[in-house]
């Protein structure tokens, strides 16, 4: 039996311990934002955050998860009301076919958890491991640039 504190939500599972996060999560958790890519790493599709970490799901036996939280796409909101990020995510259409987007998310989402306000190279390198197919590394960038924006006087609550 292995635990799992997924999204806030703690699991037992009677699971193989050598089995891939990313089965877990789709097979017994039915959470399936993370996609099966490449299986090997490469693409970023199965990307989640383990500890606050980026993961790469497809990778990472489940036994090695240990008590570190995990959270998917799906823990940082609903289609009615998604994360700042996600929203961002959307007003930028980011998604093309889509099959990147909780990778891309899920990786991002790490990045501005430790850093705020990165600049637009730490973003950029950051980003580097996951792969669009469809080209829309542009848009993903000026979605992660909306919300690393630093707040403006104007949306520091002064009102004139």
């Amino acid at each position: 039996m292995i635990t799992l504190n997924v999204n806030g939500v703690s699991h037992t599972l009677d699971v193989d311990p050598s089995t891939p996060l990313l089965y877990v999560l789709r097979n017994q958790l039915q959470l399936n934002g993370a996609k099966f890519g490449c299986g090997l790493g490469q693409c970023g599709a199965c990307t989640v955050s383990v500890g606050g970490e980026s993961v790469f799901s497809c990778l990472m036996p489940v036994v090695a998860v240990g008590e570190r939280p995990v959270r998917t796409v799906e823990g940082l909101g609903t289609a009615e009301h998604p994360g700042r990020l996600q929203q961002a995510f959307i007003d930028q259409q980011a998604a093309q076919c889509g099959y990147c987007i909780a990778g891309m998310i899920m990786h991002a989402q790490t990045l501005l958890d430790r850093t705020p306000h990165p600049t637009d190279e730490q973003i950029r390198r950051h980003m580097q491991p996951n792969l669009c197919r469809c080209g829309t590394h542009m848009r993903i960038l000026a979605a992660i640039r909306e919300v690393a924006a630093p707040p403006s006087q104007a949306d520091d609550g002064a009102k004139s």
